[in-house]
């Protein structure tokens, strides 16, 4: 997302954030613009570009989600968002005012105070040693919000009380809960300190699924009562998609598409967009053993010498990164505003996506069931066996009328007995060539 230089960013020198951030072109306050960052680890031969170029805002009050396969950079520009890792080229804007590279002290307090992470692992996050009290009292502690020690304590219970825990779980140590109260102990900590900001890296990726519905509505709540930005970081898109406002995804450190949850699925234009929705697992057991996954081939792109492909706006507040001839293309799939298909069953007519639960029930009674007696059997394989050319003969018989079991016992059992007979014949051949030598 190229963008030019925005006149109301203010000093790095300056010692406080103001109250509200710049405002984009669609009226929304950008709490947070990230722009052209690079970050590299290591140096020379071991030199990794862990992200490249990449661009995108968080508008205040929403929910923005990164999603990307693991290893593609989406830690890494959460943590750099904390300061937690540095920037090699471009800058992270906080409500204006950079806080990437070297700020003042007083700035970096004031980040520290206004954006939280909560992190993938409750466990690896937490100190063993300090009881929760401790835990979530650590921030009130370092920047003294608050007046006396029964504020403290008031702020501490009725903080563990909103996230779904009890006051007597203040005294107990974080190896006495399990995953997802671990978690909610973690979110304590982060909104006990009231942010405007929440990075959220994975929080629900190591919890069960129905704890993973608890957190994500712990999260709703915040958002609603104290108006909280989220920066989801996550992999699973069936999750982001209910959650999210607006939806980044990265590849190999690059932004690839940026828009809006419902418009990315409902018109995911690059295709390793495409091969993540595809990938998301269907509820039914059969339709899932149908399905055809798309995969993404980076060699689809042809950027030959000269060619600059950027990430570039193509309407309806959509973003995708390619080729001027790519974005021509994309622009007029776009512009035809036909929903494109991204779920491909075997053997089913597909070709309009229409609502989920419209296209479960029609992929249910559509697709081509597996026949009751369709059992394989050991007697097809025996029978095949003793008689293997009319065991070949069954196994095509079985396979044209979607018998499968019953294809695969015949065809098994007379590969084995044609085998035998091979061998037989040739025992046979060598004796009446010894007996008549």
């Amino acid at each position: 997302m190229k963008k030019k230089k925005n006149n109301t960013v203010l000093s790095a020198s300056a010692a406080h954030f103001p109250e509200h951030g710049p405002v984009a072109e669609n009226g929304k306050e950008i709490l947070l613009s990230v722009r052209n960052l690079d970050i590299d680890f290591g140096k020379g031969d071991t030199l990794v570009q862990a992200v490249k170029d990449a661009s995108f805002d968080i508008y205040k009050g929403e929910t923005f989600s990164l999603v990307g396969e693991s290893g593609s950079g989406k830690t890494t520009i959460g943590r750099a968002v904390i300061r937690a890792n540095t920037c090699t080229n471009g800058e992270i804007l906080y409500k204006g005012v950079r806080i990437s590279g070297k700020i003042p002290r007083t700035l970096d307090r004031e980040v520290i105070r206004n954006i939280q992470m909560v992190f993938q692992d409750p466990a690896a996050s937490l100190n063993e040693r300090a009881n929760v009290d401790y835990i979530i009292s650590e921030g009130l502690y370092n920047f003294h919000l608050y007046e006396d020690e029964a504020d403290r304590i008031r702020k501490v219970e009725k903080m563990i009380e909103e996230v779904g825990l009890l006051p007597e779980h203040l005294t107990r140590y974080p190896h006495e809960f399990s995953g997802g109260q671990r978690q909610r102990v973690g979110f304590a900590r982060a909104m006990v300190m009231e942010p405007e900001l929440v990075v959220a890296d994975e929080p629900i990726s190591a919890l069960d699924v129905s704890i993973r519905a608890q957190i994500l509505n712990l999260m709703n709540k915040f958002q609603k009562e104290r108006g909280t930005t989220y920066f989801f970081i996550a992999h699973d898109l069936s999750i982001v998609r209910y959650i999210s406002d607006r939806i980044g995804v990265i590849y190999k450190g690059r932004i690839v598409e940026v828009a809006s949850s419902e418009e990315l699925f409902q018109y995911p234009l690059h295709p390793y967009t495409r091969s993540l929705i595809s990938a998301i697992p269907l509820p039914d057991p059969l339709l899932e053993k149908n399905k055809v996954l798309f995969t993404y081939n980076p060699a689809v792109h042809q950027y030959g010498e000269g060619v600059c492909p950027e990430l570039v706006p193509i309407g309806h507040d959509h973003y995708v990164y390619g080729s001027p001839e790519e974005i021509e293309e994309y622009k007029e799939i776009r512009e035809k505003n036909v929903p494109l298909k991204t779920l491909s069953i075997t053997g089913v007519n597909t070709d309009k996506q229409e609502d989920d639960e419209a296209v479960m029930a029609f992929l249910s009674e559509e697709i081509k069931e597996r026949p009751d007696r369709d059992t394989g059997h050991i007697f097809y394989g025996i029978l095949s066996f003793l008689l293997p050319l009319l065991g070949i003969a069954a196994a095509y018989f079985f396979k044209k009328r979607n018998y499968i079991r019953n294809f695969k016992a015949c065809r098994k059992g007379a590969i084995i007995g044609f085998i035998c007979l091979g061998i037989f014949c040739a025992l046979c051949c060598g004796v009446i060539l010894c007996t008549c030598t």
